[in-house]
């Protein structure tokens, strides 16, 4: 699918979630069958831009493009000076967060809270499109089913960020009063696709190729995007491009590549958080990553334990190196098809 200017070389994408989707974890997605990811949400406030946090969120060093940044915020000027901001710093595509849920975001009237008051969110989707089109720069808008159950008005929003120029749409099956729970719902982004001609993109509970496959036909969407279900399980998006191609599985990755990828994923991760820090936050991707991975559950969670427990990249390093050493040696090591 197109974008703009960008031809997009398949329709699995990366869904932006704070603390996780950081350059590394974009990185090894795309490298591992996503064709597109969206950055971790950036602040729009000016006065936090040169926090150590908010440059980690804008570093796109050696991160095959098109670069996407996520922005979020409350006043349309402010908005549009932040996708102007991180145009300079080599965005590519801005999406507007109109989606996340966190009460920290939602308490400032920022991400879904957004979905309240359609008249701020028109005024910051105009000042955001006005602001890019001069550079060429295509503006998405990511956004939830509503507000709560009563009132539902993505496809209201949806017209409306498309009139307002808006050149993608990724609706996550919930509202934001349901956070994460329950069971997200596709009919609401399935009426979304019916009324507008701009790209469509089905988010929420996908974590299985034949998931994928069901909302991509349930909905007519042009896209679907993953989450939590790649968290610590990257290879999922070449599990479900392989199956959307063929119609097969792909046989699980071996615990070489398993390793492989770790370690990458790793040596990447301290290169940008530096070692004190890297190996802190480091420590829920591998506790992910020991999640999804097969064996004696004693032993994963003694790998859990010390992986912990580390306090250098070394250490935390040689842990993982030892434990794909004895799932080499377990001949019914293998992770589930």
């Amino acid at each position: 699918m197109h974008l703009g200017p960008y031809s997009l070389p398949n329709r699995l994408f990366v869904a932006p979630m704070a603390g996780v989707t950081d350059r590394p974890f974009r990185r090894l997605c795309k490298q591992l069958g996503a064709g597109y990811a969206v950055s971790e949400m950036v602040t729009s406030r000016p006065d936090l831009r040169d926090s150590l946090k908010t440059s980690r969120r804008a570093n796109h060093e050696g991160e095959p493009g098109p670069i996407a940044v996520q922005i979020a915020g409350t006043d349309a000027e402010m908005m549009a000076e932040a996708a102007l901001y991180n145009i300079d710093r080599g965005a590519q595509i801005i999406d507007i967060n109109m989606g996340c849920p966190a009460k920290k975001v939602c308490n400032k009237w920022a991400g879904s809270a957004l979905m309240q008051d359609e008249s701020l969110a028109i005024q910051i989707v105009e000042a955001v499109v006005t602001a890019c089109e001069p550079h060429d720069v295509p503006v998405t808008l990511k956004m939830r089913t509503g507000w709560c159950q009563s009132a539902r008005n993505a496809p209201v929003l949806a017209r409306a960020a498309e009139s307002a120029g808006v050149q993608m749409l990724t609706i996550h099956g919930r509202t934001r009063e349901q956070g994460y729970k329950g069971v997200a719902e596709h009919d609401t982004v399935a009426a979304i696709k019916a009324n507008v001609r701009i790209p469509v993109v089905a988010n929420g509970d996908i974590d299985s190729p034949e998931k994928a496959r069901d909302v991509l036909a349930a909905t007519g969407c042009d896209a679907i995007m993953i989450g939590r279900a790649a968290q610590g399980r990257p290879w999922l998006f070449r599990e479900v491009a392989h199956f959307l191609t063929t119609g097969e599985h792909l046989p699980p990755p071996t615990p070489e590549e398993l390793r492989e990828w770790m370690l990458e994923h790793l040596h990447d991760h301290y290169a940008l958080y530096g070692e004190y820090t890297g190996v802190r936050t480091a420590r829920k991707h591998l506790g992910w990553y020991a999640r999804a991975l097969p064996g004696d559950p004693a032993l994963t969670h003694q790998f859990r334990e010390a992986i912990n427990r580390s306090e250098d990249c070394q250490t935390q390093l040689q842990y993982v190196r030892d434990f794909f050493d004895e799932a080499a040696d377990d001949e019914n090591w293998t992770l589930a098809a």
